[in-house]
């Protein structure tokens, strides 16, 4: 009767020690005007109802509930405008008890509003640790606040300032800043709609860092010692060399010496071989 009653109208269960479930958007949660998006629901195997939420101030509407027994829900907004657009969360109900709602994913509709431009003051590449600044802005809309976002990576907004533009600072940066920025105008008092997208600004971080030709410079110099010390063993190998083979070769030459034989007053020349002993 609980199950029927949170099918027709709400939910009835009571609230379970569960995990909290997860909820996302694919492709993304910034979705042009028409477009479709997909939301998933992570639960648990167990989990055999799940429940979209929509939340409007304090409370929230019941989108929509999938029945079945998976760990993972599906639901699908085939056209995005701006009844669709805005913070969504999910729950999943096992053993006659809902799980704590999840965290609010907050769904964008874009293109109610010519784009903005997108410009950097210091060109378009920089190298690791240095920062580089975006400016956001439009000249026939007057947006109280800009967003910045890139393709898989996370949107940075910022409020208008005097020139009626939105001024962004990445950095330090290193190479994974390296990608296509876009920019969008915004009202605070509509803060699901966004203008189009700016034409797209590729940033290009390059080089290393002093800290990198530093160590480099270490490596080289190891290297360079270690060659050194090759060739000097080598020269010095070489030097031995003819030295011993110099020495060996004199234990086969004639021992000459001279001797004074005691019956004659002569001096007399004796050849004395030292390996025939047997001569004379």
């Amino acid at each position: 009767m609980c199950m029927g009653s949170a099918l027709r109208s709400g939910p009835c269960f009571l609230l379970g020690n569960f995990p909290i479930p997860s909820i996302s958007a694919m492709p993304s949660s910034v979705i042009p005007w028409n477009g479709s998006v997909k939301i998933l629901c992570q639960g648990t195997l167990e989990s055999y109802l799940y429940q979209l939420e929509i939340l409007e101030n304090l409370t929230y509407r019941v989108v929509e509930k999938k029945l079945g027994f998976q760990e993972v829900a599906e639901f699908v907004i085939n056209h995005m405008d701006t009844n669709t657009a805005g913070r969504y969360q999910c729950r999943y109900g096992k053993e006659h008890r809902w799980s704590a709602p999840s965290e609010a994913l907050e769904l964008v509709v874009t293109g109610l509003y010519d784009k903005p431009f997108l410009s950097t003051d210091g060109g378009q590449v920089a190298m690791p640790g240095e920062n580089i600044s975006l400016r956001c802005g439009s000249a026939h809309v007057s947006f109280d606040r800009f967003s910045l976002s890139r393709p898989g990576g996370a949107t940075l907004s910022r409020h208008r300032d005097a020139r009626l533009q939105g001024d962004f600072t990445l950095g330090p940066v290193n190479l994974s800043f390296s990608g296509v920025y876009m920019c969008y105008g915004w009202h605070s008092g509509r803060p699901y709609v966004w203008s189009a997208p700016s034409n797209a600004l590729e940033l290009v971080v390059t080089g290393t860092t002093s800290q990198d030709h530093t160590t480099e410079n270490w490596i080289r110099l190891g290297m360079a010692g270690l060659v050194l010390i090759v060739l000097l063993a080598i020269l010095a190998e070489n030097q031995r060399g003819p030295q011993v083979l110099h020495q060996k070769d004199q234990q086969d030459l004639p021992d000459l010496s001279w001797s004074r034989q005691e019956s004659q007053t002569e001096w007399t020349f004796r050849l004395t071989p030292k390996d025939h002993q047997g001569y004379s």
